[in-house]
């Protein structure tokens, strides 16, 4: 059963996406974002390092007790058209105080103004950059939500048609990896679903690929091959239109002999990860995903 804090941040978030996509503006919902995430503090004894990463704005987020060795990449979602370093601050620094690893924090280009492939583009710069600063692949994970967790998929299977290193294990939160928009959830979870409009979604992916095909394979990484692929992670809530990208993901990656871990939270909403000591649920899901790194990157 969900937790009361759950049904309380589920109402909150259902005036706060009447408000925030009642203009269809990209730029207004981006604004409403920052201007909801600028009131959170940052959280006391976290060690932030804003730097840049061959040019990208970055941040270096570590807890205490994260070392210098084991490392996560985390790519923030939103669609591809919003998010930032701010929007996602506080749950890079609840994964590395969880995983006991510092976090590289990037922000990576976003649409309309920088179209597909620039996202994918620039977690490939993040990537080789951390190659190339020393850090090593066994000790090294990828990880994100929402449009970042799609985000992941793409970067490895780029990484590995490059001929790079393949990271340790790699975390896919909520993650959006069909722009085609086939699955039967974004029909069954539509009412259910508090943070995602499904009738928007053509819209964001319009801004994203103008006149890309949604099938392209490191666009929708759900239709890529995923030979090769290091072990997954992938967490969803059963009330995401996003459910059934989470589970076909898993079931692709796995009849390409990928190792995967799914788990389907009863009740979550998307990306409810994010809320931290706020939701218990949230502190659990991070909870696996810091263990599941942490295991894999020993």
């Amino acid at each position: 059963m969900a937790s009361w804090q759950s049904h309380v941040i589920k109402l909150a978030l259902r005036l706060w996406q009447l408000q925030s996509y009642r203009s269809r503006s990209i730029q207004k919902a981006r604004a409403s974002l920052e201007t909801s995430v600028a009131r959170v503090p940052r959280k006391r004894g976290i060690r932030y390092e804003p730097c840049s990463v061959a040019g990208l704005p970055a941040e270096w987020i570590s807890a205490p007790g994260a070392g210098e060795e084991r490392t996560i990449l985390y790519l923030h979602g939103g669609g591809y058209i919003m998010g930032s370093i701010n929007t996602h601050r506080s749950l890079a620094a609840d994964l590395s105080q969880i995983a006991q690893a510092r976090v590289l924090l990037v922000e990576y280009r976003l649409a309309p103004e920088h179209p597909f492939p620039a996202a994918l583009e620039d977690a490939l710069l993040a990537y080789r950059w951390l190659l190339g600063q020393g850090t090593a692949p066994h000790h090294l994970a990828v990880a994100g939500d929402s449009a970042g967790g799609g985000l992941v998929i793409s970067l490895l299977v780029a990484a590995r048609d490059e001929g790079l290193p393949q990271p340790a294990v790699a975390a896919c939160l909520s993650p959006f990896v069909d722009l085609t928009l086939t699955g039967t959830s974004l029909k069954t979870r539509r009412k259910a679903d508090v943070m995602i409009q499904a009738d928007l979604m053509p819209l964001v992916i319009q801004a994203y690929l103008g006149e890309t095909d949604p099938a392209t394979p490191l666009a929708s990484p759900l239709y890529a091959d995923m030979h090769g692929l290091p072990p997954l992670l992938i967490q969803v809530g059963t009330d995401e239109v996003l459910l059934d990208d989470a589970t076909r993901l898993a079931a692709r990656a796995r009849g390409a002999g990928v190792p995967v871990t799914l788990e389907i939270w009863e009740g979550m909403f998307h990306s409810w990860q994010a809320w931290g000591t706020l939701l218990p649920e949230a502190h659990q899901a991070l909870a696996h995903v810091g263990e599941f790194i942490r295991v894999h990157t020993r």
